[in-house]
């Protein structure tokens, strides 16, 4: 017999994941600074940030919030505040570097430059946890698909590592794209529109959290 308190979730959840987000351009725009490497650790500390969020939620999150309305409100602005400072970066990094310094082309194992993955995980880890919309997610979506109190704690678990490896299986595909087109982002002109057009959705993503838009 189809479940279909599971198969609302999934459906719901896998328009969700493939909604591009603030996690995706973070992931973009960590493949552009240095390849695969660098992409995938910063698919991983995404992941590790969605992973931190289900299990705070599940501990009681909702109360600290509720006890502390502030403390929302703070991680919106924070929230705000990251998100845009990346939007910038990449648009600095987009347009103040000599097209020709730009990194250059993949090698075989999917790196372009120096890549640096302790920066990548941070990036993506610090993305998600300052992203009102990942505690949102776990707080009052997660909970709204559990009618029934006696799996609350083992649906809530399943339905939390389902969303965090359908999230995580999207960003890698992102990596794993870019890198088989590796040959074209090397182009100069082509990495600066695509590192152009992250920076211009980092900072929409920060005024969508903002309230702005």
């Amino acid at each position: 017999m189809i479940d279909q308190q599971l198969a609302a979730y999934l459906m719901f959840t896998m328009l969700l994941v493939l909604t591009p987000g603030s996690a995706t351009a973070v992931v973009v725009r960590n493949v552009l600074d240095g390849g695969r490497r660098q992409g995938m650790a910063a698919a991983v500390g995404a992941a590790a940030g969605n992973t931190t969020y289900a299990t705070l939620s599940a501990l009681g999150l909702a109360a600290v919030f509720a006890r502390m309305p502030t403390a929302f409100l703070v991680l919106r602005i924070g929230g705000t505040a990251y998100l845009a400072w990346l939007g910038v970066r990449s648009l600095w990094g987009a347009w103040r570097r000599d097209p020709a310094r730009l990194p250059g082309p993949l090698d075989a194992t999917g790196r372009s430059g120096a890549p640096d993955a302790t920066s990548g995980f941070a990036q993506g880890l610090g993305n998600n946890l300052v992203n009102p919309a990942i505690a949102t997610f776990y707080l009052t979506v997660v909970p709204s698909f559990l009618h029934d109190p006696a799996v609350l704690s083992s649906r809530y678990l399943l339905y939390a590592a389902l969303h965090v490896t359908m999230a995580f299986a999207y960003h890698s595909g992102w990596v794993w794209a870019l890198h088989a087109m590796r040959t074209f982002w090397s182009r100069p002109h082509a990495r600066r529109s695509l590192e152009t057009l992250t920076g211009l959705a980092l900072l929409a993503l920060a005024a969508r959290v903002a309230g702005v838009l």
